[in-house]
């Protein structure tokens, strides 16, 4: 669905179930998933990629950005969250393993 004074650029595609709020501008050549949401009275520069089912809440003025998510951040970084947020109970049990040791040197006031 695209509201009141919403401008979309040439060669911008749009896919099915997006929701494009009134006054956005949207440049040329960008891409919108499926499903995504942006808010009323944003810059969505040229070459912008939108994952589906992301929900854009800021302006987009770099050209050719990617975002994912909801609130839509770079994409880059989410692949990073990602990969990490596989690792957190790894990395839980490396931090209790880390403050036993810790406090194991405090009572038996080791000095390293």
């Amino acid at each position: 669905q695209i509201a009141h004074n919403v401008e979309v650029g040439s060669h911008t595609v749009i896919a099915a179930q997006t929701g494009i709020s009134g006054s956005t501008k949207i440049g040329k050549n960008a891409m919108i998933g499926g499903q995504a949401g942006i808010i009323g009275h944003l810059q969505i520069a040229d070459g912008s990629k939108i994952n589906a089912q992301s929900g854009v809440v800021k302006s987009m003025k770099k050209e050719n950005m990617s975002v994912t998510g909801s609130p839509a951040f770079d994409y880059a970084s989410a692949l990073k969250s990602q990969a990490l947020t596989r690792k957190l109970p790894d990395l839980e049990k490396r931090i209790t393993e880390l403050e036993k040791l810790i406090q194991h040197l405090i009572t038996e006031r080791i000095v390293f």
